[in-house]
């Protein structure tokens, strides 16, 4: 917050006090014009006087602390061993696991979507039995830890040793038939515990994102006799994108983290690997570093594609699109450069902010048009 303190002039000469010295001048009363107009302000005449934020700068002067003494003890503690991080990180069974955890990742968040797209709109369809079934889907595999369903599906063998086709009711599989350990392989079984726990919360992220959108949308779109599906894809889908992607993104990211839970049906994925190799050479430190900083850079990858995206349907619901980082490192570069006075412009406007930069000459003859005479 910023105060502002005009700076008056003085009118007429000051008296002085015989054998104390001068008085100080008394500031002078604005002059008001004959017809009763506001008085002029020039912007020039204004002191800006700035609030000391003391408390905001002793707690941001803690954090630098905090974050230096880190930084040096990442660097003078040998306890991180930080050659063997380097010889790792790059190796073979990282970048295996590191491949895995990606195509595991990728193939079931897909398929969680989709499933949870067609779950959100049975969930919200007139059909009871529809409602109830998807419904059910929901809550059952909300209920099973992730881990409990990726054991049960490795293992569906012991259950039903034979899957095929045939005669209702009956274990007559005279169409086809298949061993149930060669049909769920332990890449199967990784993909069905992943994909329908995905599903699951998918389902209920994308129904709540499809109610933020008004209803009036719906109605007025089925007054101008749009059909349903088209509705969907072209009216509600783009606007509840909006409230799906945050929370969509945020499960993607706890789908990567969720892979390294595979161990238990001994997938090679990248915390796998790296448990392999610290059980073999001890190095437990520098290794769950090397799968830290792989999970970082994942994750820090999938938070800037989801601002992206949200900056791609925010286009529906703003005048002007939000500056992006480059954006706004640009225009602050421009702003510092302005206040070394090397530069007669003003600062570089924000993308989007639609007004280019105004010299102190505009800026009078602005301030003139809006305090003037009243005529």
């Amino acid at each position: 917050m910023t105060d502002t303190v005009p700076r008056t002039g003085t009118a007429g000469s000051t008296a002085g006090t015989a054998g104390t010295g001068s008085v100080d001048p008394a500031p002078a009363a604005p002059v008001v014009p004959a017809d009763g107009a506001r008085p002029r302000v020039d912007l020039g005449d204004i002191r800006v006087v700035r609030t000391k934020h003391w408390f905001r700068w002793a707690l941001a002067a803690i954090v630098v602390f905090v974050v230096a003494q880190f930084a040096w003890s990442l660097v003078t503690n040998e306890n991180y061993e930080w050659d063997y991080f380097a010889q790792y990180f790059f190796s073979e069974p990282i970048l295996q696991g590191l491949g895995l955890t990606l195509v595991y990742t990728g193939v079931s968040a897909s398929i969680g979507f989709v499933l949870g797209t067609v779950l959100a709109l049975a969930r919200l369809a007139k059909s009871p039995l529809l409602n109830a079934a998807a419904w059910s889907f929901i809550w059952f595999f909300r209920s099973v830890p992730l881990v409990v369903q990726l054991v049960v599906w490795y293992n569906l063998g012991y259950l039903y040793p034979t899957l095929g086709l045939g005669t209702p009711f009956t274990t007559d599989f005279w169409i086809v038939e298949f061993p149930t350990v060669q049909l769920i392989s332990a890449f199967a079984a990784g993909v069905l515990g992943l994909s329908l726990h995905q599903a699951a919360y998918s389902a209920e992220i994308i129904r709540g994102g499809l109610l933020s959108v008004d209803q009036g949308q719906l109605e007025a779109a089925a007054a101008l006799g749009i059909p349903p599906r088209r509705r969907l894809s072209r009216i509600v889908l783009p606007q509840a994108m909006r409230s799906i992607i945050p929370n969509a993104t945020n499960e993607v990211i706890g789908l990567v983290k969720g892979t390294s839970v595979l161990f238990v049906i001994a997938i090679p994925e990248l915390f796998y690997a790296v448990q392999v190799i610290y059980n073999r050479n001890s190095r437990v430190i520098p290794l769950l570093l090397v799968a830290v900083v792989w999970y970082t850079i994942i994750t820090t990858i999938l938070s800037v594609l989801q601002y992206y995206i949200e900056r791609h349907y925010a286009r529906g619901s703003v005048r002007v699109l939000p500056p992006t980082p480059l954006q706004k490192a640009r225009h602050w570069i421009s702003v510092q450069w302005a206040r070394l006075g090397d530069s007669d412009r003003g600062p570089a406007p924000l993308a989007g902010a639609g007004a280019p930069p105004i010299d102190r000459a505009t800026r009078n003859s602005r301030n003139d048009a809006k305090f003037g005479d009243d005529a």
